[in-house]
């Protein structure tokens, strides 16, 4: 998604919600797939937004990089990535988990080459409804085009949009091409590090 885009937002204005991509996500190993999960501290009946959730385990990222030492070790291309994710990984000592998923996805798409411009919502004057908020954005940002998750579909008024001149398409998660990985068969829904250490400078082919 980052990708097909001139500007990323970071919507961490929202409430943040367990069991979620926020916080977590897979790796593929010899016994199938993993989460990792960076553990959160949660207040009471998940009303903080996403921006206030602050991690509870400080050695986190330490254990997250052994295991994917430990899952990827034999990948084609990990040793080429090695250091610069180590280091990565070793400076992810942020309280709040905005500000480690920042980290990661600048990081990231550098080495990807994606030149997307990101931006934090909470550096916007965002608008009250659902809809209204995000139009907003596009608006802020002069937008013709906005990209959205399926998630979106049961509340996204897209003719509010439509009468402001802005298109939207919706992400299509069902058609990874596939790529050669360790321990077959192929698994689609798994961390970009993944095609990273399987395939290496031709991960951008795959996406």
């Amino acid at each position: 998604m980052i990708r097909r885009v001139d500007d990323f937002v970071i919507y961490d204005d929202m409430q943040y919600t367990r069991r979620d991509w926020r916080n977590r996500n897979i790796i593929k190993t010899a016994n199938g797939p993993l989460w990792l999960t960076i553990p959160v501290e949660v207040k009471g009946k998940y009303f903080q937004a996403i921006k206030d959730t602050r991690i509870s385990d400080a050695g986190w990222n330490l254990a997250h990089w052994k295991t994917i030492c430990h899952a990827y070790g034999k990948a084609p291309h990990f040793k080429a990535y090695r250091e610069c994710l180590e280091d990565l990984y070793a400076r992810a000592t942020f309280p709040l988990l905005s500000e480690v998923n920042h980290h990661f996805l600048v990081a990231i798409c550098g080495l990807l080459g994606i030149k997307t411009r990101l931006h934090w919502s909470m550096d916007f004057q965002l608008a009250p409804g659902k809809s209204e908020r995000l139009l907003a954005l596009c608006q802020d940002l002069h937008a013709s085009h906005y990209v959205s998750g399926p998630a979106a579909k049961d509340y996204l008024d897209e003719a509010l949009f439509a009468r402001q001149g802005i298109s939207v398409e919706w992400m299509d998660y069902s058609k990874y091409p596939e790529y050669p990985q360790l321990h077959p068969p192929f698994a689609p829904a798994v961390s970009i590090l993944d095609l990273i250490f399987s395939v290496g400078e031709r991960a951008p082919e795959f996406f």
